[in-house]
C-alpha cells in the first residue's frame, strides 16, 4: 500500500478546502438546511459541472471521471469539514454504486450519466428505520427488515401493468428533493420470500414525500409513502441484493468516515485557536495543562480515525482486501463525538448556544451515530464478520 497521494488527489483537496471557505460559511450552511431542497442548489451546480464531483467515481463510459472511491473520500472529507449539505453521499454513495452493481445495461447507460453530470439526484429509501442494517453495517441484512410478508415495510406486486410499490419509508436521506428513489420492497409473500430494487421517478403518481425534522440539520431526511406507485425493478429478479446492499454500505461507510474525520479535525481546529485567544486569570485558557491534555488526546483520536478512514478508502478500491468500512466508521464516529463535545466545554459558556456553530459537529455525530451506528454495534459487527471471536477449532491429541 502507497499511503502518498497522487498530485490529482492533492489538487482535489485544495480545490475543494478553496471552495468551501468561500462557499460554505457557518451561515452559508444554516441557510442552505433551512431552504426547501435542504442544500444550496447553486453550490451543488458548480461541485457537479465545473468539479464533475458527482462523477468522480463513476467510469468514463457512463460520463464519469474514472476516479476511485479514495477521490471521493478526499472530496467528502473536505465537505464535512465545515458540515456542507449537498445530495453526494445519497447520490453518489448510495444510488449510483447501486445502479452500477444491479442495473441493466439500459438503466446504466440512462442514469449513470444524468448522475455523473448533477443533473439527476438520487437516493436509497429502506423500510422502516433500518437503513443501517439494510447496508450491513449493524447486522446481516438477510433477514426481514424489508417486511418479510408481514404487515409493514414496503410490499411489491408484478401485474398486468408492472410492479407497483405500497408502503413506506422513513430517514431516507435527501427523500424530500432527490429526482429518483431506490426503493428496496419485499415480495413474494411467504413462498418466495424475497427483496428487491425498483426505480421510482420523483413524479411518480401515488408518491408523497415529507421532510422530517432531523436532530442534524445539515444531513436532511424524509418520509416516503408509497401508494400503489409505478416501478421499475432494478435489474434481475434474481439479483443479489442484500450482497449489493452490503458492498455499497462499505462504500457509504467508508464516505462518512472522511466526513466524520473531517468535522473532527475542524471543530479541533476552531477549538484550538478560541483557546489560544480567551483569557482566564490573566492567561490564555489554551495554556493550562489540563485543557492542553484534552486537546492532545482528541487530536490522536483524529488522526487515527484519518489513518483508518483512509485505509478503509484504500481497501474497498482494491480488489481482495477485506473491506473495513464499518470499523474507519466507528472510530471516525467516536472521534467527532469527543472532538465536538469537547469543543462545546471548551468554548465555555458561549459553546452551549444556538447562535455559536460548536453545536453544528455535536449534532452531525449524533445524528450520524442514529443513523448509521452506534459505534458499539458498528464494531461487533465488523468484529463478527472478521471471526474475531470464533471458537478455536479443537486440536486432537
Amino acid at each position: 500500500m502507497d499511503a502518498r497521494f497522487t498530485e490529482e488527489q492533492q489538487e482535489i483537496r485544495r480545490t475543494l478546502r478553496e471552495l468551501a471557505t468561500k462557499r460554505c460559511t457557518p451561515d452559508d450552511v444554516k441557510a442552505a438546511a433551512a431552504t426547501p431542497a435542504g442544500h444550496d442548489l447553486a453550490l451543488w451546480g458548480t461541485l457537479s459541472t465545473d468539479l464533475g464531483l458527482p462523477g468522480l467515481a463513476l467510469p468514463d463510459e457512463h460520463g464519469g471521471v474514472g476516479g476511485t472511491l479514495v477521490e471521493l473520500a478526499l472530496a467528502a472529507e473536505e465537505l464535512g469539514r465545515v458540515l456542507a449539505p449537498t445530495p453526494l453521499l445519497a447520490t453518489s454513495g448510495l444510488a449510483a454504486p447501486l445502479i452500477s452493481a444491479l442495473g441493466t445495461d439500459a438503466q446504466r447507460s440512462a442514469l449513470l450519466p444524468r448522475i455523473a453530470d448533477g443533473a439527476l439526484t438520487a437516493t436509497l429509501a429502506v423500510p422502516g428505520t433500518g437503513l443501517a442494517t439494510a447496508l450491513g453495517l449493524v447486522a446481516d441484512n438477510a433477514g426481514d427488515w424489508a417486511g418479510g410478508g408481514r404487515a409493514g415495510g414496503v410490499q411489491a406486486r408484478c401485474g398486468e401493468d408492472g410492479w407497483r410499490l405500497y408502503g413506506q419509508a422513513e430517514q431516507v436521506l435527501d427523500g424530500h428533493s432527490a429526482g429518483l428513489l431506490l426503493v428496496a420492497a419485499h415480495t413474494g409473500g411467504f413462498a418466495r420470500s424475497r427483496t428487491l430494487l425498483f426505480l421510482v421517478r420523483a413524479d411518480a403518481p401515488g408518491l408523497a414525500r415529507v421532510r422530517q425534522t432531523a436532530m442534524d440539520a445539515t444531513r436532511p431526511q424524509a418520509r416516503v409513502e408509497l401508494r400503489d406507485v409505478e416501478a421499475e425493478l432494478l435489474g434481475a429478479e434474481d439479483a443479489d441484493v442484500a450482497g449489493a446492499l452490503a458492498a455499497v454500505g462499505d462504500t457509504a461507510a467508508v464516505l462518512l468516515a472522511a466526513e466524520a474525520v473531517g468535522a473532527a479535525d475542524r471543530a479541533l481546529e476552531r477549538t484550538v485557536d478560541y483557546v489560544k485567544e480567551r483569557e482566564q486569570f490573566g492567561r490564555p485558557v489554551g495554556s493550562f495543562q489540563a485543557v492542553k491534555h484534552r486537546l492532545a488526546d482528541v487530536y490522536v483520536q483524529v488522526q487515527a480515525a484519518r489513518s483508518a478512514a483512509y485505509y478503509a478508502a484504500w481497501a474497498a478500491s482494491t480488489p481482495g482486501e477485506r473491506p473495513v468500512g464499518g470499523l474507519a466508521l466507528a472510530q471516525a464516529l467516536e472521534a467527532l463525538r469527543t472532538g465536538a463535545g469537547e469543543a462545546v466545554q471548551l468554548h465555555g459558556g458561549i459553546g452551549f448556544t444556538w447562535e455559536h456553530d460548536a453545536h453544528l459537529y455535536l449534532k452531525r455525530a449524533a445524528g450520524d451515530e442514529l443513523l448509521f451506528g452506534p459505534v458499539h454495534l458498528l464494531r461487533d459487527r465488523a468484529a463478527e464478520a472478521a471471526d474475531l471471536f470464533a471458537p478455536a477449532l479443537e486440536v486432537a491429541v
